[in-house]
């Protein structure tokens, strides 16, 4: 199983900001709870080190063997994520540098420049004598890097990284001024010392060199967690090694590419809406950790009995809050309990928060936690209770594999590119679009496998591209293919428009696809905001409108009024022995639902549980030898879904059908055959 046959759960567990006395009684209260696994060590950088070249571990040690004596294994941090005040002090040049030229001062977490020398030298020397000192005690279950990569810099270290990131990319000027086409504005370089990070300038900078230093930086950051997991992993051959993605489209991490440098992906997932959203961004959250984890170390992790083997597409929810942090909205009780299983539905292999204890002071003192300000004698914490003997209860699902028949296409660089200020629209993001087209097939009760242009797609009914914004020859051969060779897709508008440097394809839009989809988009339509345009089939389309030219594709919905009235909004070709669909606008929320359901269905995918009710989520889980359907409830009604086996949450025998009570859940360990 994951950890000591059990689930992980617990959290970040910050003990140098309590008295020792209070030690005792959290690992007492983690017994009570269940807890199997704790983060520590995240931010005591300055407890570990107050002046340099002090070390402080005693407390470290204390901590380590009071949990270990409890029966509680530890994902050891390194504390890079925030130098001590010593150290910023010492090395002004190592603090980061806005885009407009302001250095920052220390004061936050995050201050650091990971291009700076002294920085990368310190973060490797602290994490080298945690190796050496904790490398073989035996609460040590995980080493966790660093915390939530993404801060940014534009100093002179940054610069010239990116310098020498760019001739290894483009080895001559030549070749990196046509990619940036600099002869637009005058921007034409003569020497490597022209060359800038994109500092903030009078008006737009230019888009590909903007691209390219959320590449760089991507690959920055990457370089210095792999300085501290080599040491580590020099340590501790069998101890996995990972570092906490944080999500959001500000984010300067190419999170799916970082997958194959970490032995566990692992996310931390702070949902931004406490209304019915919330259910759809976790489940987008979890599809994509998911997603990425199939790109990682799973084959060549060197785990040790009962310490977090690999598997397909494991992943770890690392943080997430026990309750709304950040949307300052009420609590529902039992939530906390739905939204874990729902995380473990869809692959991770425990739940874990943010954070153990909340903190009296500091800048995240009214951050929710597990064990609250009110203390044990509270709702939270008896919920986490429940939610540990829960957990307990479903260690066998982790041999299980999301169930998945369609392929939903994901690029961070797209995003990036998507966030340029020159587009027509500023209203158009791949993120966004990603999760609308997500959030349509789980409303159609499709479970999907965000994947990377260029993966296999072997297995999947169904390739959907959102605004696949940038393609370069390979991606759009890899369309081609897929689609020759038999398989359907579905094209989004803003797809293939670009060449990977942000170069428009020219010739009339998508570029890259225009063959396989048998169009032609002449001009694009942004629509203001609130306008709709009404589509002959019932809907309407927003956001977005094109003139749609046919070239072999037929209509399958058209634009009903306007200037466009009469003319293709949806289509639909057969190439080779595929079809591919082309969606030229944002349909609402019920046509866009029924269009992919379509799509899916022609190409042979059925919804994972038909029968499920609206408002109850259905999620597979199989293995060669068994399969568990979790269902959950976000209604505030009791709900029947016909199924058949053993409720793992109850231990109750399923004969045809389950009830869920409002707001609850099933996992029900499936009958050979289901």
């Amino acid at each position: 199983m994951v950890l000591d046959g059990r689930l992980c759960y617990g959290g970040d567990y910050n003990p140098e900001q309590w008295p020792a006395e209070v030690w005792e009684q959290d690992v007492e209260l983690m017994r009570r709870a269940r807890v199997t696994l704790v983060t520590v060590g995240v931010f005591a950088w300055s407890r570990l080190e107050p002046a340099p070249g002090r070390y402080t571990f005693d407390w470290l040690d204390r901590v380590l063997d009071l949990l270990h004596a409890g029966g509680i294994r530890v994902a050891l941090a390194t504390p890079t994520a925030s130098p001590p005040p010593w150290f910023s002090l010492a090395h002004p040049d190592a603090l980061p540098v806005t885009a407009d030229g302001v250095r920052l001062h220390h004061g936050s977490r995050d201050t650091y420049c990971a291009a700076a020398p002294a920085y990368r030298a310190a973060a490797r020397r602290i994490t080298g004598l945690l190796a050496e000192r904790y490398a073989d005690h035996p609460a040590l279950a995980l080493w966790h890097v660093h915390n939530e990569y993404g801060t940014t810099c534009h100093c002179h270290h940054a610069e010239t990284g990116f310098r020498r990131w760019l001739r290894d990319r483009y080895r001559d000027l030549d070749t990196l001024n046509d990619a940036w086409t600099t002869s637009f504005w005058s921007q034409h370089h003569s020497d490597w010392a022209q060359v800038s990070t994109p500092r903030a300038t009078q008006y737009l900078p230019n888009p590909s060199q903007v691209l390219d230093f959320r590449r760089y930086w991507s690959d920055q950051l990457l370089a210095a967690y792999v300085e501290q997991r080599d040491l580590l992993r020099a340590a501790t051959p069998t101890v996995p090694v990972t570092t906490n993605y944080v999500l959001g489209d500000w984010v300067p991490v190419d999170h799916a590419r970082w997958a194959a440098e970490v032995d566990l992906v692992a996310i931390d997932h702070y949902p931004s809406d406490a209304g019915p959203a919330v259910e759809e961004q976790i489940a987008l959250g979890a599809d994509l950790a998911r997603g990425w984890a199939r790109h990682g170390a799973r084959h060549r992790v060197r785990a040790g009995d009962g310490d977090l083997p690999g598997t397909h597409g494991s992943w770890l929810l690392m943080e997430t809050a026990p309750n709304p942090t950040y949307t300052r909205t009420p609590t529902v009780p039992g939530r906390m309990v739905r939204h874990s299983l729902a995380y473990v539905a869809r692959g991770s292999r425990g739940a874990m928060f943010f954070q153990w204890r909340a903190s009296r002071g500091g800048a995240e003192l009214f951050h929710s936690a597990l064990v609250p300000h009110a203390g044990p004698d509270s709702r939270i914490f008896r919920e986490a209770v429940e939610l540990g003997g829960l957990l307990d209860r479903l260690a066998e699902v982790d041999a299980g594999v999301v169930e998945a028949p369609v392929a939903l296409a994901w690029d961070a660089a797209s995003g990036w590119a998507l966030q340029q200020r020159a587009l027509p629209s500023d209203r158009i993001h791949h993120h966004t679009e990603v999760a609308v087209a997500h959030r349509a097939l789980r409303r159609a009760g499709y479970a999907c496998d965000p994947v990377l242009p260029g993966d296999p797609l072997a297995g999947y009914a169904l390739l959907v591209l959102p605004a696949l914004y940038l393609a370069d020859d390979d991606t759009a051969a890899w369309v081609r293919d897929h689609v020759h060779g038999g398989g359907h897709v579905v094209v989004g508008y803003l797809s293939g428009v670009a060449d990977e440097h942000a170069r428009i394809r020219l010739g009339g839009y998508p570029g890259a696809y225009r063959d396989v989809l048998g169009v032609r988009v002449e001009e694009f339509h942004p629509l203001a905001d609130g306008e709709e345009v009404p589509l002959t089939g019932g809907g309407t389309g927003r956001f977005w409108a094109e003139t749609v030219r046919l070239a072999g594709a037929e209509p399958v919905d058209a634009y009903a009024a306007g200037v466009l009235a009469g003319q293709p909004a949806v289509t639909r070709h057969r190439y080779g022995d595929g079809v591919a669909w082309y969606v030229s606008t944002r349909a609402d929320e019920d046509t866009y639902r029924r269009l992919l359901d379509e799509a899916a269905r022609a190409a042979g995918a059925s919804p994972t549980c038909p029968d499920a009710p609206p408002g109850v989520e259905a999620v597979r889980r199989r293995s060669p030898e068994a399969s568990w359907l979790f269902l959950l409830n976000h209604t505030g009604a009791a709900q029947r879904v016909p199924t058949a086996g053993i409720d793992l949450i109850t231990g109750a025998v399923v004969e045809d059908a389950v009830t869920l009570p409002a707001g609850g859940v099933a996992v029900v360990r499936e009958r050979a055959g289901a």
